[in-house]
């Protein structure tokens, strides 16, 4: 899969950490930034990223800040996105198989490396389950264009 990641600088050194976490598990990895500890406003990495996993450029994507809360927030400001914000593996698993999450947020003050690699398994390891839970990411979906449109 093709796997887009950003992070503001509150999250730049895990951003680091999974997009290697992510190339060793097989997937190419599109890095929308920050480059850098130096500090920058999370909602334009957010958009960026957000944007490009909407016109299905990457399959998915990861976005870090220091609670995931901001990127979560500034994510689904993005038509076509479903961003879930989760500290732990049964709420990445749920994202996905439920609310056919295409966006995962993290955060990097929240959760060690080695918790945020497991969220990040399970984010890519599932796929969403349809069925019953398709009626209600389609009611989700109507939300946001009846918001568009109004």
């Amino acid at each position: 899969m093709k796997i887009a990641i950003a992070a503001d600088h509150g999250g730049y050194e895990l951003k680091e950490t999974l997009k290697a976490y992510i190339e060793d598990l097989g997937h190419d990895v599109v890095d929308f930034g920050t480059n850098s500890k130096e500090s920058v406003d999370y909602p334009d990495f957010a958009k960026k990223l957000s944007e490009s996993v909407a016109k299905g450029n990457e399959n998915l994507g990861v976005l870090i800040c220091g609670t995931g809360i901001g990127m979560s927030i500034s994510a689904n400001k993005v038509r076509g996105i479903r961003a879930a914000c989760v500290s732990e593996s049964f709420g990445a698993r749920m994202a996905r198989q439920h609310n056919n999450a295409n966006v995962i947020c993290l955060g990097a003050r929240v959760i060690g490396d080695e918790v945020a690699k497991m969220i990040v398994d399970e984010f890519l390891s599932n796929e969403f389950l349809g069925e019953r839970h398709s009626r209600r990411v389609d009611k989700i979906m109507e939300i946001e264009k009846e918001s568009y449109n109004g």
